[in-house]
């Protein structure tokens, strides 16, 4: 059963809709506390959260008047509180404060945590049945099957806040899910898309930072010239609308105008287009089952002349394939992907691993983690991240033979 919404109970214009973003000092969190301060009218915000930036926080917090505010640094309680002295605003730290967020009682919550940390918060927001918009590629990536199951059962709404999954969300209203032959996500290719393999094996760091089309934090940006995240957002599409392997196709498109396109059975293909700003998908779920005044830029197709369209190379990036055969395998591979994703990833930004060596890691860990005849179901958060920590521990053990491979 999907979580994903149909459209249906329109606000009224009078509604002031409670909201609140875990994450709200990152660049998901900067969108949305944008769109937030264009429509001060329309929102009100419960709680905000930050990893450890004490400052950006307690700022926010009080340019929104927030309820409450948690910090994950637990070391950092102390800052937060003289930096909020004379607020009326509530103060936490730690894991638990960060929970207790995603559990106040806002319409609306922006799921936004990177990383395997935001998942609890996450399903705190869910399990009241709030309106979730998921930024957070973990809750689905590594607890996907559980995480719509709860979300479903609770009442819950989750919006893709995602461009391409909040593209394919928007062309799937077009039809019934009996109708859908597949739907294709679209891909910018990155800094690498025309590099020989060669060149992309050794490709520095500056490099890999500088993407053609977005403007993102490094984790996502260097995932996205490795196509990693497009991997990522594979598996997420699969757990997020109920869809298999064979239902979903990748299709690199360099303009990144085309966000997502639904094919049907009359072959009929719709498809979701805008400016490359992520405020335009943040904007639909913060007005959905309305849509809300968006500050992105107005989409001039004449002056963009042409977009153009060709198959993803898997031998280039064989991070896309390595997400389509975890999400075969199931039983936590795709978590595995992940998990030993971020370890890469990690490695490469500190030097220890060349570009090219990032896909063979997560290749190598995942082949490890089949072989140990350990998967199995995972019913809980604490399995989810149980699985993360063994494969980050097992990526980690196997970096240094991986970095004295040749590619």
């Amino acid at each position: 059963m999907s979580a994903v919404p149909l459209r249906n109970n329109k606000l009224a214009a009078t509604d002031i809709r409670s909201v609140t973003v875990l994450g709200a000092t990152g660049s998901i969190g900067d969108s949305t506390m944008d769109l937030l301060r264009a429509s001060p009218e329309r929102y009100r915000v419960e709680a905000l959260t930050a990893n450890s930036n004490v400052e950006a926080l307690a700022k926010l917090a009080k340019e929104f008047s927030a309820r409450f505010v948690a910090i994950a640094d637990s070391t950092k309680l102390a800052d937060l509180k003289s930096a909020l002295a004379g607020t009326s605003t509530e103060c936490g730290a730690g894991e638990s404060a960060v929970i207790e967020a995603g559990a106040r009682p806002a319409d609306w919550v922006m799921a936004a945590v990177s990383g395997a940390a935001g998942l609890k918060p996450a399903l705190a927001a869910v399990d009241r049945g709030a309106h979730v918009a998921l930024a957070n590629k973990e809750c689905l990536v590594c607890a996907g099957d559980f995480f719509m199951q709860r979300a479903a059962k609770a009442g819950a709404c989750i919006l893709p806040a995602d461009s391409e999954h909040n593209a394919l969300f928007q062309a799937l209203a077009s039809g019934n899910r009996d109708e859908l032959v597949r739907v294709i996500i679209t891909a910018s290719g990155g800094p690498f898309r025309t590099w020989k393999p060669a060149d992309i094996e050794k490709a520095t760091l500056e490099q890999a930072l500088k993407h053609p089309n977005w403007s993102m934090g490094q984790k996502i940006t260097i995932d996205s010239a490795s196509m990693m995240n497009k991997g990522l957002e594979v598996i997420e599409a699969s757990y997020l609308f109920a869809l298999s392997p064979d239902e979903i196709d990748v299709l690199v498109h360099p303009q990144s105008i085309i966000h997502g396109m639904v094919e049907f059975s009359d072959r009929s293909v719709m498809a979701q287009l805008g400016s490359p700003d992520m405020r335009t998908p943040i904007a639909h779920c913060l007005g959905w089952p309305d849509r809300i005044k968006g500050p992105a830029a107005k989409l001039d197709l004449a002056k963009i002349g042409q977009l153009t369209f060709e198959a993803p190379d898997f031998e280039r990036f064989p991070g896309l394939r390595l997400a389509f055969e975890s999400l075969r395998t199931g039983k936590g591979a795709t978590t595995v992907y992940n998990a030993a994703n971020e370890v890469a990833v990690a490695a490469f930004i500190a030097g220890k691993i060349r570009f090219g060596a990032i896909a063979r890691l997560v290749e190598a860990t995942l082949e490890d983690w089949i072989r140990s005849g350990n998967q199995g179901p995972m019913t809980s958060a604490d399995d989810a991240i149980n699985v993360d920590h063994v494969a980050r521990n097992k990526a980690a053990a196997l970096l240094p033979q991986i970095a004295l491979k040749a590619s």
